[in-house]
This record gives structure tokens, C-alpha cells and sequence, in this order.
């Protein structure tokens, strides 16, 4: 079976923390900025966790790596 290819749109916008969660850009930063407050555009230019309903789809466009729970935990059986 060949290699999964990372979607390229999605490396470019979403990267993933060390505990695997999805870190991207707020939205509503673009234009129409001169109504919104200054503190209010200093917080939309902080990078922003992805909601977990999202946070699915774009790992596999990311193409990470699936963690199976049951095999990170070892008990010791002797």
C-alpha cells in the first residue's frame, strides 16, 4: 500500500502541538479591521486550538499517526 501524502493546503495552516492537539489561525482577521478594537485584533493574531469536532479531519489531512491507546499502555505480566 503506498504512503498517505499530507494534504499541502493543510501543512501550511495547521500544525500540531507536542500533546496532539491542532493549533491554526483565528478567523475574522483579514479585513474590515478599523471597527474592531485593537486589544480585540491583538487576540485574533494568537494562534488558536482547533475544536475537537474539527480536530478528526484535520489530522487525517495531516496525515498523523493514529495513538492506540491500549498500545502506549503496557502493565507488566511475569
Amino acid at each position: 500500500m503506498p504512503k498517505t501524502k499530507t494534504h499541502s493546503g493543510s501543512k501550511k495552516r495547521f500544525r500540531l502541538t507536542a500533546n496532539g492537539k491542532v493549533r491554526g489561525r483565528k478567523a475574522f482577521t483579514s479585513h474590515i479591521l478599523e471597527k474592531k478594537s485593537p486589544k480585540r485584533k491583538r487576540r485574533l493574531g494568537q494562534p488558536a486550538v482547533i475544536s475537537k469536532h474539527d480536530e478528526k479531519r484535520v489530522k487525517t489531512l495531516l496525515g498523523a499517526k493514529r495513538r492506540n491507546p491500549e498500545s502506549t499502555q503496557r502493565t507488566s505480566e511475569s
